[in-house]
């Protein structure tokens, strides 16, 4: 029976969840054919542990981008004798000899500042990590992206061939648990953006768009959701020093209080500049909201007719189609019931087994 590595070292994580999915709907499908090791950080071994029914945990407290990935997280692969190994990230032992599947979500890192980071030592894992993607991709036997987008912009960047690379959609989930009310947001109109705040998310340029609208809507918020890190608190700095109103910092929201927000507000909008597969949108039509995205990279792909776009570099582009969204409810009305429809066309089940044809193809 072959044996398939997963490397799951980024499981717990915004990135992980693609990992954490894929081994879960593994497990659910119960495919015999292969015998599975997961290569887990020590803190996340309880969480995975017995997902794939007789999988065999391999403890590496290797981190990304480090030394020890390109040498002893190397040696530590190949004790395994695993006869495939997928690694659910571009960072991996470019030294690995074996076969190998490689997922690359996206290619934003190498295109997109930080300044939580310090600009020398970034600029210099940026370089690093787009040497990593090339040669990641042209040896590994097959290349996983997660939308069409993301395929030919690795093509024209690593120039691979397109018959290598495969697309492999996620999904978004329902959230199970009750909706439970945002005290800072009862009885408040909102538009609402839920995900980090690092440059490419575009958030500037929504605030901008936001004090616009609310020279016609003066009673709508905007509430911006995410763990306040340095990142958050320099927009805050900045929102402050503009004396901008009616903004909303919501900080880490449990999962009811995220579904409160999806099914009270206006509208989700999305501004980011770039994606790989763009699933808090998709993760709002789940749940009813109607969204507003941005026209750029892969949205348009993956959200299809169920979105109202706009050009994330035209401040008023984006509130003129914010403006419209939530005015007008007949549009409204036809945004969500078109979202229900657009998310039901993506399964982490189909995701996973999707995955493992490419393993079978790999280990022909």
């Amino acid at each position: 029976m072959p044996k398939v590595l997963i490397d799951a070292r980024e499981s717990g994580s915004t990135t992980g969840r693609y990992i954490d999915k894929l081994i879960e709907n593994i497990g659910k499908i119960n495919e015999a054919a292969y015998r599975f090791d997961l290569l887990i950080k020590p803190g996340r071994s309880g969480f995975l542990k017995d997902k794939i029914p007789n999988s065999f945990i391999v403890l590496s407290d290797v981190k990304e981008f480090s030394i020890d990935e390109q040498t002893r997280l190397n040696k530590q692969i190949s004790k395994t004798g695993a006869d495939l190994v997928h690694f659910g990230m571009a960072q991996q032992p470019i030294r690995f000899k074996g076969d190998a599947i490689t997922t690359i979500h996206d290619l934003t890192t190498l295109r997109f500042n930080n300044p939580d980071k310090n600009y020398l030592v970034f600029k210099f894992k940026q370089y690093v990590y787009g040497k990593v993607i090339k040669i990641a991709a042209n040896k590994s036997k097959y290349v996983i992206t997660p939308s069409e987008y993301v395929k030919k912009d690795l093509i024209n960047y690593t120039g691979v061939s397109g018959n290598k690379i495969k697309v492999t959609h996620e999904a978004a989930d329902f959230i199970e648990s009750d909706a439970k009310q945002f005290s800072k947001l009862v009885n408040k109109d909102f538009i609402m953006y839920i995900g980090r705040p690092t440059p490419h998310k575009n958030l500037k340029r929504l605030i901008e768009a936001h004090q616009l609208l609310l020279k016609d809507n003066p009673e709508v918020y905007l509430s911006l959701s995410g763990k306040i890190d340095n990142n958050y608190l320099r927009i805050k700095k900045w929102v402050n020093k503009k004396k901008f109103n009616k903004i909303i910092f919501t900080d880490f929201l449990e999962d009811s209080e995220l579904k409160w927000m999806y099914q009270n507000t206006r509208a989700y909008v999305f501004p980011s500049l770039s994606e790989g597969f763009g699933l808090p949108g998709l993760e709002a039509m789940v749940h009813g909201a109607p969204v507003v995205s941005s026209d750029a990279t892969c949205l348009p792909e993956i959200y299809g007719d169920a979105a109202s776009y706009f050009n994330p570099l035209d401040v008023s582009d984006i509130y003129e189609k914010i403006n419209k969204v939530i005015n007008d409810q007949e549009l409204r009305e036809r945004l969500i019931k078109k979202g229900y429809i657009q998310s039901k066309k993506y399964s982490w089940e189909k995701m996973a087994r999707e995955t493992l044809d490419i393993y079978k193809m790999a280990l022909k």
